[in-house]
């Protein structure tokens, strides 16, 4: 672990002088004694460990030296966040509107939502606000109060200093998805730490749909966001999260997903060439018996690219299935991360779980760094896993150009059938027809 001697990065500095700021102007604002202390036994978590380094073993291949150095203001402390992030009127960016996609849509500037709905007005068994306001509502508060994040420095940094985010309720069968559009158009270097909590009810049904886009003229952006999904008894939810921002934003991403008996959760995570760091560290927790989760991911990398994707599947409870299939293609001087780990209890008897993690590295300087793990102590558990990097077949190659098919074309044909097994997976067509979309956008590629 790093101590607080070894943290001589500005950003460290700021963080302790923002909560330092903080905790001096909480009890002015109301905010319950349970959440100060939650605050404040998350702040020394943080303290002790300071930022990750590639002295931790979850981090040994993902090196923030780079992106911590520079300077960020901390967003939100001191100062009204719904003023800063939608002073002047603020347009969704183009790349946000799915074509053919009939969703209520809410968009957040900076990590702040300013209370409009898109798509008409919401159903009776959907309720969004702000968790601003939430923090004051005895209704919800409860959710704030109990985070406790082990020994993660991002999650427990944003517990300790989140200012907003969304709160998102569901009760019943929405009729149509959620888009949550995450915008950062910000005019100087920013932390910003969004704190999301998603309540889905017993017997609810919900697809949400995320989309993260920043300005291409931006400052630099550091985005360390905190998601909670709770998945109540015999609810179904598809969650697709796409990633697509343009470069100086560095997404810093934490989602912890507990499901209850009888519930169906289905992760997409897509992430496109821009941003300079994407770190998704993803946790499913089988809280309960007799839960299904599936998870499909896909990255395409070029540039410079860092693309880290960490999940965790924790299997509590016997008569369990989780399927995971992670797909990478990395372009150029890009470099990609995968870990995953299938942990199976001793009460977990009967689960079936399965994990792959395929690459595709088109480029001689682009690197990947692959590490699928199973940890099971139950003895009667149906469970694999597995790798592979590979390159550009030449046979297929040969046989597309051997049909009149430049070199190119062949290899943009060749790329997105090797994503057509996460791509066919998405059951919202105007998602997936989007998503194929900025596939091809990114590709033919050249070899470089």
């Amino acid at each position: 672990m790093s101590t607080i001697q070894e943290q001589t990065i500005p950003l460290y500095e700021e963080v302790v002088n923002g909560y330092n700021t903080r905790s001096v102007s909480d009890a002015a604002e109301g905010e319950s004694a349970d959440l100060r202390r939650a605050r404040q036994s998350a702040f020394e978590k943080f303290r002790l460990l300071g930022f990750p380094t590639i002295r931790h073993e979850d981090w040994k291949y993902t090196n923030l030296n780079r992106f911590l150095k520079e300077e960020y203001a901390v967003g939100g402390v001191g100062r009204s966040a719904l003023a800063e992030a939608t002073a002047g009127e603020v347009t969704m960016p183009a790349a946000a509107t799915i074509p053919g996609l009939d969703a209520y849509r809410v968009m957040l500037v900076n990590g702040v939502w300013d209370g409009k709905v898109a798509g008409g007005p919401l159903p009776s068994g959907l309720k969004v606000m702000r968790v601003a306001e939430a923090l004051r509502d005895p209704a919800y508060v409860g959710y704030f109060e109990k985070g406790k994040w082990g020994n993660h420095a991002f999650p427990n940094l944003n517990t300790a200093l989140f200012t907003d985010g969304l709160l998102v309720q569901v009760k019943g069968v929405v009729d149509k998805p959620i888009q949550i559009v995450h915008y950062y158009p910000a005019e100087q270097n920013i932390l910003v730490q969004p704190r999301h909590l998603l309540v889905i009810g017993a017997n609810a049904e919900v697809t949400m749909v995320e989309t993260v886009h920043s300005a291409p003229d931006a400052a630099r952006v550091l985005v360390n966001s905190l998601t909670e999904v709770i998945v109540d008894r015999d609810a179904r939810v598809d969650h697709l999260v796409i990633q697509s921002a343009e470069a100086g934003l560095r997404l810093v991403n934490h989602t912890t997903v507990r499901q209850k008996k009888g519930s169906l959760y289905n992760n997409y995570t897509f992430t496109f060439p821009g941003a300079d760091l994407v770190r998704n560290d993803l946790q499913l927790r089988l809280e309960e018996d007799h839960t299904e989760t599936h998870l499909y991911g896909l990255y395409l990398t070029a540039g410079q690219q860092l693309v880290d994707n960490h999940t965790l599947v924790d299997h509590q409870k016997p008569f369990c299935f989780s399927n995971e299939l992670y797909k990478g293609v990395l372009l150029e001087r890009s470099t990609g991360v995968f870990n995953g780990k299938v942990y199976v209890h001793q009460d977990a008897q009967k689960t079936n779980a399965f994990q792959q993690n395929n690459n595709l590295v088109i480029s001689k300087h682009a690197t990947i760094d692959s590490k699928p793990e199973l940890e099971i102590f139950a003895d009667d558990v149906k469970c694999s896993h597995g790798s592979t990097v590979g390159q550009f077949s030449e046979d297929a190659l040969f046989y597309l150009r051997a049909r009149g098919i430049g070199e190119e074309k062949a290899k943009a044909l060749l790329i997105a059938a090797f994503a057509f097994d996460v791509t066919e997976k998405i059951k919202t067509e105007a998602v997936e027809k989007y998503i194929n979309a900025l596939i091809n956008q990114h590709i033919p590629v050249n070899n470089g």
